[in-house]
């Protein structure tokens, strides 16, 4: 997750953006774990780790290691974290077995997003290593949030797939997220790129009323999202590597 989205005060921990969000990596997670092999996380670009915590949280045995990658990292953090079961690194480590790789919102902030995932694949080992990767969705949405947070693109599925497909990435399911936000955003976006809006994150804390009604709505979503093909703020890629 990007640090920039949490400079004006928002808490991923209560925020219903990364409250709804983590719920399909959980659902996801926990299919691979029901096969009954604990699982190395490996978080990419992982930031404040919000979704690997919650992940080791919620499954605790289930979860065999965790390393949060992230160039971000002092030698301090990383010396304090070093042979603990969630340590953070700068690097991808060398060997992933049984492995759920997560890039939440990572590939659109690198030039090379390929060549980010034949890395990922080249340290994969076995036949039991999965991935999920959220993006950000549709060029129609780019906006000074994009520019302010580095991006260098927005995705849609068939974008998404087709690099998943040259990384050699398998059994691939993709579909959006927050369908239901789409046309507010768009409306939003649009109406502020009229208006020459500077650069600026849109992630904003919100009252508890509609913090909790917004949580609410797309925590709904979220259930029915792997059959939204069609639109929404955020697209997914999920499968095997």
């Amino acid at each position: 997750m990007d640090l920039k989205e949490l400079e004006n005060g928002v808490d991923p921990a209560t925020h219903w953006y990364y409250q709804s969000k983590k719920l399909p990596l959980l659902a996801f997670a926990e299919k691979l774990i029901a096969t009954g092999r604990p699982l190395t996380v490996v978080d990419i670009g992982s930031g404040s780790g919000f979704f690997a915590y919650e992940l080791e949280t919620k499954f605790g045995a289930g979860i065999a290691k965790v390393y949060l990658v992230d160039t971000g990292y002092s030698e301090a953090e990383m010396a304090l974290t070093a042979g603990q079961k969630i340590e953070k690194v700068h690097a991808i480590p060398a060997r992933i077995e049984n492995g759920l790789v997560v890039l939440m919102d990572v590939l659109e902030h690198l030039d090379d997003d390929l060549g980010m995932l034949r890395a990922v694949k080249a340290a994969c080992v076995g036949e039991h290593n999965h991935f999920f990767i959220t993006v950000p969705a549709f060029k129609s949405l780019w906006s000074g949030h994009d520019v302010f947070l580095g991006h260098y693109r927005r995705y849609q599925i068939p974008m998404l797939r087709t690099v998943l497909e040259r990384a050699g990435f398998a059994r691939i399911r993709n579909y959006y997220l927050y369908g239901g936000l789409f046309p507010l955003v768009w409306g939003v976006r649009q109406l502020n790129n009229l208006r020459g809006q500077d650069a600026a994150s849109n992630m904003r804390p919100f009252s508890r009323l509609a913090n909790a009604t917004l949580l609410g709505l797309t925590s709904v979503e979220m259930r029915l999202a792997p059959a939204n093909k069609l639109f929404g703020v955020s697209c997914v890629g999920e499968g095997q590597i």
